[in-house]
């Protein structure tokens, strides 16, 4: 939507001016979800016009908006009227009416067997399924839609859209075991494990090192990536170096405090050997850790540049290493002496980000948001992470202020 003025037209009046940078704001937030879905309904050539057409349409009637539903699902319903009159012009026109382009090389991710990852090109996998189901899926999958706003864009009740959205997969599932394009990957294949110790690595104790990390991470891996709508998109390296001091030289770090024992590189996880975690470590700790970085990578992976804050604690959240008891404990006196960290103090990358309880505010923020807001909100930070206005409806400071407000 542009937001060029016409200098031949007459002065906007103040209240004018209010209603259309609010209108500005509400077009900001909702553009991307209205898009996508008319972008699998349409095609990708006339997505942007019709998107434009959806919001200039919405702002011209905003004054009938009545607050029976959310103002997401009454876009909505405007974007579903002009592609249904889109249909209709190129139906005029003996024209094709629906070309999924923009998400052929997606991907659902489905759980069919135990510890194996099946991804189904969407294109195809669409065009298995009614009309209704198609649309169910777009909606939850491309356009960002809870099942709440699903429920009251198609008219179904919540619990009836969840099951419809269940059977809806596993008839996917079981109609495209025989497809060449489905990619079946096991733990196995996606990530491997190097000894980097020269004792070898085909002892029984390092094969149970190797099995002890893969029955971790197995459990936790296709649950990470589908709570953060993410396939990785490449292979994971995990090397274990047999002690601290071994693994801070190789890092680079070799003056790092003991807590320190694990960090990646790419698409390589480097850890310290579970068989001897140093003073601050154990086993077990080590094995959570490595499900921590594989979420942080993870982050990493669907944007670069998400702030350290944001990774890390998404990554102690997802693999739970710190106690309730621990975390309350070792920020008290903070809190206590409204010495709590901000964003941007989060995102220290010295060693004083552990001194200043790093990990716990961060897993606190994280918390915080999926708390208040839900994940939704919490991916769309991920990918927009400047975008607290969009996300939050506030400032980065205000949400800051919120957040610490309850601790």
């Amino acid at each position: 939507m542009s937001r060029a003025q016409d200098k031949s037209q007459n002065p906007v009046l103040p209240e004018e001016q209010e209603h259309i940078q609010q209108f500005e704001a509400i077009y900001d937030q909702y553009r991307e979800r209205i898009r996508n879905y008319i972008a699998v309904k349409t095609n990708s050539a006339v997505a942007d016009d019709l998107t434009q057409h959806t919001f200039l349409k919405a702002m011209e009637n905003f004054h009938l908006f009545k607050g029976n539903a959310s103002l997401f699902t009454w876009i909505f319903k405007i974007a579903q009227n002009i592609v249904k009159n889109e249909y209709r012009t190129r139906s005029r026109h003996k024209e094709i009416a629906h070309e999924v382009i923009d998400f052929e090389s997606q991907s659902i991710s489905l759980d069919m067997a135990k510890d194996v990852d099946i991804r189904i090109d969407i294109s195809a996998a669409l065009a298995k399924l009614n009309e209704l189901d198609q649309q169910i899926i777009s909606l939850r999958f491309f356009v960002d839609c809870t099942l709440l706003e699903i429920s009251k864009i198609i008219g179904m009740r919540e619990s009836a859209v969840k099951n419809r959205l269940y059977r809806a997969l596993e008839k996917l599932k079981k109609e495209l075991k025989e497809w060449g394009d489905i990619t079946i990957m096991s733990i196995q294949e996606l990530i491997s494990i190097v000894n980097k110790s020269e004792a070898s690595s085909k002892n029984d104790t390092m094969k149970k090192v190797y099995q002890d990390l893969f029955d971790e991470l197995k459990g936790q891996v296709e649950r990470i990536t589908t709570t953060y709508r993410h396939q990785p998109s490449q292979k994971i390296v995990i090397e274990i170096y047999p002690d601290l001091p071994t693994f801070h030289q190789a890092v680079g770090e070799t003056d790092a405090p003991n807590w320190f024992m694990g960090t990646y590189d790419h698409n390589i996880l480097k850890i310290v050997s579970p068989l001897n975690p140093g003073p601050e470590h154990t086993y077990q700790s080590i094995l959570k850790s490595t499900v921590h970085l594989f979420t942080m990578w993870l982050i990493s992976d669907i944007n670069p540049l998400a702030p350290k804050w944001l990774r890390q604690g998404i990554g102690g959240f997802e693999a739970k290493q710190m106690t309730p008891e621990y975390i309350k404990n070792t920020t008290y006196d903070a809190i206590n002496n409204h010495a709590v960290p901000t964003l941007q103090a989060l995102n220290d990358d010295s060693w004083d980000f552990g001194t200043m309880g790093g990990f716990q505010f961060s897993y606190l923020l994280v918390e915080y948001i999926l708390q208040e807001y839900g994940i939704d909100a919490l991916n769309k930070l991920i990918r927009n992470p400047t975008d607290f206005p969009g996300v939050f409806q506030c400032t980065e400071p205000e949400f800051h202020q919120q957040w610490v407000g309850i601790l």
